[in-house]
């Protein structure tokens, strides 16, 4: 079994989802960022309004629409502290 991440996606009002997946991709105010198991500690501002793709074991991937927030890498995992999160209706356009 490939390593994992322990993943939390957090708005103000609620814990919104948590669980353990393959990789976590984000848009910060930097670029796009993905993260694995193993990256490198980093607090990141979430770009307004963007995405988060959380991509599970066997394929799988939740996409929350984000406004405001942070995107917190630890030891522990990933933390994304958004003031707002909901699920997305539509998978997120590949931008070129």
């Amino acid at each position: 079994m490939a390593k994992q991440l322990h993943v939390e996606v957090v708005a103000v009002e609620q814990k919104v989802w948590s669980g353990e997946a393959e990789m976590v991709v984000a848009r910060t105010t930097e670029g796009e960022l993905g993260v694995l198991p193993g990256h490198a500690p980093l607090l990141g501002q979430l770009k307004e309004p963007s995405q988060v793709r959380v991509k599970l074991a066997g394929g799988e991937q939740l996409t929350w629409d984000v406004t405001g927030g942070f995107l917190s890498i630890s030891k522990a995992g990933v933390t994304v502290l958004a003031e707002e999160a909901s699920r997305a209706t539509a998978p997120a356009a590949a931008a070129h």
